[in-house]
Formats: C-alpha cells, sequence, structure tokens
C-alpha cells in the first residue's frame, strides 16, 4: 500500500492537534470494524470556525485525514464547512488507498458531528481525550513504528 507524499506529511507532521477547552461544538465518530476513533473541536464565533483541533485513535490514514480536515474548515463559515465531503478530503490528500477511503468518510462525519453539536446549543459533556489525542512528540515514534508496514501495506 502506498501512500502519498501528502498523506506521509499530513501523518508525520499532523495540524491542529489536541483539544479546545473552551471549544462550542464537539463531534466524536468512531468505526468498530477499524477501531478508528476521531473527536474534532470546534470554536465558532459569529458563524466562523475560528479554530479547530483534532484528537485521533487510528492509522495513518486516520490521523491524515483528520489533519487536512481541519486545515479545509479552518475560516471557514459552518455552512462552507458543512460541505465538506470525504471526496474532498480525499482529492486534499492527493489520493488514498481504497482500503483507506472510510478514514475520510470518519474525517466528514467528525466535522458534521461537531457543526450539529454547535447548532444544538448545548454544553458538550467534554471527556478526556488525552488517551486518544497524538501529541506532536508522539507521531515521530509512531510513524518510526509504523514505517516498515506501511511500505508492506
Amino acid at each position: 500500500m502506498l501512500y502519498s507524499d501528502k498523506v506521509m506529511d499530513h501523518f508525520m507532521n499532523p495540524r491542529n492537534v489536541g483539544k479546545i477547552d473552551d471549544a462550542n461544538g464537539i463531534g466524536e465518530v468512531g468505526n468498530a470494524k477499524c477501531g478508528d476513533i476521531m473527536k474534532v473541536y470546534l470554536k465558532v464565533e459569529d458563524g466562523i470556525i475560528e479554530d479547530v483541533k483534532f484528537c485521533t485513535f487510528g492509522c495513518a490514514s486516520a490521523i491524515a485525514t483528520s489533519s487536512i480536515a481541519t486545515e479545509m474548515i479552518k475560516g471557514k463559515t459552518l455552512d462552507e464547512a458543512w460541505d465538506l465531503s470525504n471526496k474532498a478530503v480525499v482529492e486534499a490528500l492527493d489520493g488514498l488507498p481504497t482500503a483507506k477511503i472510510h478514514c475520510s468518510v470518519l474525517a466528514e462525519e467528525a466535522v458534521k458531528a461537531a457543526i450539529e453539536d454547535y447548532r444544538a446549543g448545548k454544553a458538550p459533556g467534554e471527556q478526556d481525550c488525552d488517551a486518544c489525542c497524538l501529541t506532536p512528540t508522539l507521531v515521530p515514534a509512531i510513524a518510526t513504528s509504523w514505517s516498515d508496514k506501511l511500505e508492506a501495506d
């Protein structure tokens, strides 16, 4: 299984990793089959996504799709962010292996879940995501352990 340079860049150097303590929209989705879990935090001001962060527990594709999706919606209106599609995520990453397309679907679903949470206007019940949230210092170690597997798949 070969990954594009963009997928590897977003896996090795994920953008917008972490959580927003005062987020006003949080969406969490998962895939029971592969075990990936994505959580997206939004800080919305005047209908614009001013800040967005993510915590993802999953494979290289899950991390890369989370990273690029957050970049794609930051600074956008809620309606523009709602229009984010998994196809746009895949295209922005210069493709994904067929077996990993479900990761782009999760990224789309996580963004939409966070927007729905914001629109519901409820105070989200914050769960501790530190266990599933990759920090920039962990990514190189994980990438090193996965590098042989990535090429083998």
